[in-house]
């Protein structure tokens, strides 16, 4: 079986222990874009023990509170879909009002241009420090 997630070379990581890694997507309309990514190939957070569904959990919920730092967006997207890729990852998605497709998910119909803006190498930088510290 091929997999995206684990055969994966979209975005990049920028944080990893040797159960998670955060890819940083950063797509030019959505700044900030992450995934959190289970690096052993499951399918279900319920196929996995307590204390690592815990441990993933803490991990989103630390990536949304730094990117809402760093960013401060309108609103932040969490999503765990898997139907296409049925590898346990995390959606963390910045929104802003201005983004294309605001109110709707980012999936959704767009709704206008975005700004296309990239991460500046001072967000990133801050962003791994932040990940650092509280992941580690």
């Amino acid at each position: 079986m091929t997999c995206a997630i684990c055969n994966s070379n979209e975005g990049e990581i920028i944080w990893t222990d040797n159960t998670l890694r955060v890819v940083l997507l950063d797509h030019p309309d959505y700044k900030g874009y992450c995934r959190v990514e289970l690096i052993n190939h499951q399918k279900e957070m319920t196929d996995l023990d307590e204390s690592l569904q815990f441990n993933i959990m803490r991990c989103v919920f630390k990536v949304e509170e730094i990117l809402r730092k760093i960013f401060n967006p309108d609103k932040i997207n969490l999503a765990s879909l898997g139907n296409k890729t049925p590898h346990i990852h995390w959606h963390i998605i910045p929104r802003f009002k201005e983004d294309p497709h605001f109110p709707n998910s980012h999936w959704g119909e767009k709704l206008r241009e975005g700004l296309h803006q990239a991460i500046s190498e001072t967000e990133k930088n801050e962003l791994i420090k932040l990940l650092n510290q509280s992941l580690n």
